[in-house]
């Protein structure tokens, strides 16, 4: 009796097989008509009876969709990139106008050095202040929208800058409009742009966008200052203008805040990615993760060798380079050429270190970039003369390789100890960035003022590389993956 129970299938079991037949019964039913035919004495044929309509080319044509669909997906992260570096190289050629200013307002207006120093103060303050809030932007409304409107506020504050006859003008017009925009269009963005668009390559592609940046400040110089020896600052103001409207443009049309939205995945990323869920409160967010990261160690110790880096290139290079070449009777267009050759070196230092971050310890390599520029600042006062001899090239083409080598390696670190919320972190790391930047740049005018030289200046920056080169090898590793994981930031250490 158990043994017929065993060999009979219950009710539930014959109607799962018949709704369900599993693939190898499907294959006997198939076979069924071919075993009646040799069962009834058929012989089957010798060839098989080829389609009447063959289709040869069917199977090439169903596989090129998905490959044209994949090499898109991969195309359009580097699109992106493309956007922004152009973005970004737009945002960068207003911050080198500053400097070029120095002498026509001086020279127009009667203003001080120390005078013009305060609006670009400001407007280096505004440009580090606005970087995290901007992130957070970013990820509230997306990086079409932060971005457009940065070009849209870079533009504006360089057309009213034309109209200006007061320095509290200059203040508001270039210190707080274009310090805006270019703080919202800079670092932070790129690191932006990184996090949502690359899982693989990302040290590569920051140092690419970095480069973009420092390449918008220098190859522009040449131009700038040609148009200002002939036609007038106030020409190069509104040309700048122009090339805002521009990038706006390209920005509206092609630029995109996340793979997601186009039904793809990010550069490297094996599997789709969603879109993180739009949170409100920018501005809270953004305080949130400062509080929290300024609760460890490694933040003040990046912040700290970051406001060097800053002051050390934006605030005493970018802004007193032409002034110092001047006075040792250097015309401000062979001074000018000097610094785009800081920045043609600058796109293959940053690549470069974005190509060595992928790869070595990111806390040495800092070291050593700020141990090397240091030196090399207080060279410089024994170089500079009325020509651009051999020394000062050399100079240039050492400086351009180390100028802006310190962001691959920061932004890496900020990654691994703060995890979702590095590109907020960053911001608020860059905001002491500009913050030294802003500080050295006042400094050194009224050193300049009072002193009449530029020497002090040079030697007391190249002190302050070499204390950031001691502070690097000080940033505690993370040691455990909670560190580095999105949203969580690391206890003191």
């Amino acid at each position: 009796m158990l043994s017929y129970e065993a060999r009979t299938p219950c009710a539930s079991d014959a109607s799962r097989t018949s709704d369900a037949p599993r693939i190898s019964d499907a294959a006997h039913l198939s076979d069924a008509p071919r075993t009646e035919e040799r069962a009834q004495g058929a012989k089957p044929p010798a060839h098989p009876r080829p389609h009447p309509h063959p289709r040869p080319h069917s199977h090439s044509r169903s596989n090129s969709r998905p490959r044209s669909r994949s090499r898109s997906h991969t195309r359009r992260p580097w699109i992106v990139a493309t956007v922004a570096a152009l973005a970004i190289v737009t945002a960068g050629a207003f911050m080198t106008l500053a400097g070029l200013l120095v002498g026509p307002l001086h020279e127009e207006f009667g203003w001080s050095r120390s005078t013009i120093g305060v609006g670009t103060l400001v407007a280096m303050v505004v440009y580090g202040g606005t970087a995290p809030f901007a992130a957070a932007l970013m990820d509230r409304f997306g990086l079409r929208l932060v971005a457009g409107g940065a070009l849209l506020l870079v533009g504006a504050g360089a057309g009213l800058t034309a109209t200006m006859t007061r320095p509290w003008q200059f203040v508001l017009y270039w210190g707080v409009l274009v310090g805006l925009g270019t703080g919202a269009c800079a670092m932070a963005f790129a690191a932006s742009v990184t996090e949502r668009w690359f899982v693989a390559r990302r040290g590569l592609v920051t140092g690419l966008l970095t480069a973009a940046s420092v390449l918008g400040q220098f190859a522009f110089l040449p131009v700038l200052s040609q148009v200002i020896e002939g036609f007038g600052w106030r020409t190069a103001a509104l040309g700048l203008m122009v090339a805002a409207g521009g990038a706006l443009l390209l920005v509206m049309l092609l630029l995109r805040d996340h793979p997601a939205d186009l039904g793809g995945r990010p550069y490297g990323a094996q599997r789709f990615v969603p879109r993180p869920v739009a949170a409100p409160g920018s501005a809270r967010r953004a305080l949130r993760t400062l509080r929290r990261a300024a609760g460890t160690a490694p933040f003040w110790l990046l912040t700290g060798t970051f406001a060097v880096c800053g002051a050390s290139t934006n605030g005493v290079m970018w802004t007193h380079f032409e002034p110092a070449a001047h006075d040792h009777g250097m015309p401000v267009t062979v001074a000018a050429s000097l610094l785009s050759l800081v920045g043609i070196f600058n796109v293959a230092g940053t690549v470069g270190s974005g190509w060595l971050t992928d790869r070595f310890d990111a806390r040495r390599l800092l070291a050593g970039y700020y141990a090397a520029r240091g030196l090399s600042l207080l060279l410089l006062p024994l170089l500079l003369s009325d020509r651009a001899g051999a020394p000062l090239v050399t100079f240039a083409v050492v400086f351009g390789l180390l100028d802006v080598a310190t962001v691959p390696p920061t932004i890496a670190l900020c990654r691994r100890f703060y995890g979702g919320d590095a590109a907020v972190v960053f911001g608020w790391v860059s905001a002491g960035h500009q913050v030294g930047a802003g500080a050295v740049a006042f400094a050194g005018g009224l050193l300049r003022d009072s002193l009449g030289s530029y020497d002090a200046v040079w030697a007391a920056v190249g002190v302050l590389c070499a204390g950031a080169a001691l502070l690097a090898m000080t940033v505690t590793r993370a040691t455990s993956p909670s560190a580095a994981s999105p949203g969580r930031v690391p206890g003191p250490r």
